[in-house]
């Protein structure tokens, strides 16, 4: 085992923009459909969703792509927080991924391919499937970049094909549904709607992910051109696959089928294939959440890496096997990831750590702007499109959702705040062998 060392510049392009795609295509768009339909009983209005948040998403990752840059270092919002504003703003970031930020939307993918794969086969134990599954993948990427850049690669192959031929196969059906697609007199007041604002709270959740190529910016070839393209590349691309799906679902099962149901994946393949159809596509669902799951695992020990290099006694977590992999931080996210397994415990956290996570984004968003006051002359390889519009209309929607989580789910948010204040005190109390605590890291 060694400690932590520069590492090579072995992910390219395709692989970054391969990451952005399988963070961002989880569980959230083959789920969220049937609470959409409740509120938005209509075609139009359901894409409008789908394509206002994907905009959202794009604003972000536009933003996202200068600061990673410029400022190309592994680590995500923990890196760039602490370089723009202080390393105790970044140390809160970093705190929430290497503890649950990336642990429970793992556990959530893990047990959704346990609950999809147990349509195939019955009698196997769903959390037996979750766990094997989540292990394999870890021992899987502890081989080195280039056996993990390569199953990632296949991985989210398989994903987007899978994605395809859904797409396809709703499309040609010779049965639809008699959903129209077309702008409606009541579509202006639905779209104005309350349920239109609570429904773009769980869209822009689906939508995340968008960033994930920046937790690997110090692993990437020429990071100045390639971190901004694979991140406006890979959300741009999932935005359009997401619009395109959720007309499919509308166009092959009737509203009140998939009303208040999670299975929206397996109940419009249903209809277009068949019940027996049904369940194979319910187990190339299970199959395709694998890419999201090895993204995730790939992505989150590089961020608890990072923090390990910069805080004495966090050291130990930017150990690094002989193939230079975050060995230590990869083996402590797992752990996290069995243990939210198996108390089932992660749902409740993905929930709490909500509000954080979005403050996180809407502090980095907020560092472009920053940056550009205070560092005019910082060398940026990329500079963002439709500044300073992107970042405000992004920073406006992050805020309005920060405000509905505390007024619906304040026990939540205020949980989540809880936690940041945590991560405080570990903070300083890991800093207290540096010599100069207020320091921001250099880029």
């Amino acid at each position: 085992m060694k400690t932590a060392a520069p590492s090579s510049k072995s992910i390219s392009l395709l692989t970054a923009t391969g990451i952005v795609v399988a963070n961002m295509i989880g569980t959230g768009v083959f789920t969220s459909l049937g609470f959409q339909v409740i509120g938005l009983p209509s075609g139009f209005a359901i894409l409008a969703l789908w394509l206002v948040g994907g905009i959202c998403a794009l604003c972000g990752a536009l933003c996202y792509g200068e600061l990673a840059a410029a400022l190309p270092r592994s680590g995500g919002e923990y890196h760039l927080l602490s370089r723009i504003y202080h390393p105790a703003v970044g140390f809160l970031a970093g705190w929430l991924s290497a503890t649950v930020g990336f642990a429970a939307p793992v556990a959530a993918a893990a047990m959704a391919f346990g609950t999809y794969f147990g349509h195939v086969i019955p009698q196997a134990d769903p959390k037996v499937l979750s766990l094997l599954l989540v292990v394999v993948v870890t021992l899987v990427h502890l081989g080195g970049t280039r056996v993990g850049s390569g199953f990632q690669n296949v991985a989210t192959g398989f994903k987007i094909l899978l994605i395809f031929a859904l797409i396809i196969a709703g499309i040609a059906m010779q049965a639809p549904q008699p959903v129209s697609f077309a702008p409606t007199a009541r579509d202006p007041a639905l779209i104005m709607s309350g349920a239109f604002a609570i429904s773009l709270v769980f869209v822009m959740y689906s939508y995340a992910g968008w960033n994930a190529s920046i937790y690997l910016a110090g692993e990437v070839r020429d990071p100045g051109r390639n971190l901004p393209r694979s991140l406006f590349f890979g959300t741009a691309f999932v935005v359009v696959l997401y619009v395109a799906l959720n007309a499919v679902f509308l166009r092959a099962a009737p509203m009140p089928e998939l009303a208040q149901k999670t299975e929206i994946g397996q109940i419009a393949a249903g209809h277009i294939f068949g019940e027996g159809g049904g369940r194979i596509m319910a187990g190339l669902i299970s199959f395709g959440l694998i890419s999201s799951i090895s993204a995730m695992t790939w992505t989150g020990p590089r961020v608890t890496m990072t923090m390990g290099e910069d805080l004495p006694r966090l050291r130990w977590l930017a150990i690094q096997n002989s193939r230079a992999v975050p060995s230590v931080a990869m083996l402590l996210q797992l752990a996290v990831v069995v243990a939210l397994i198996l108390t089932a415990t992660f749902e409740k956290v993905v929930n709490y750590i909500q509000f954080s996570l979005t403050a996180c984004s809407f502090l980095t968003v907020l560092g472009l702007i920053v940056l550009r006051v205070r560092e005019p002359a910082l060398p940026r390889p990329y500079r963002t499109w439709g500044y300073p519009f992107t970042p405000l209309l992004f920073l406006a929607v992050s805020l309005w959702m920060m405000g509905f989580q505390l007024r619906d789910k304040p026990q939540e948010a205020l949980a989540g705040l809880a936690t940041m204040g945590l991560g405080l005190i570990v903070y300083f109390c890991s800093r207290a062998n540096a010599s100069d605590p207020s320091k921001p890291i250099a880029p």
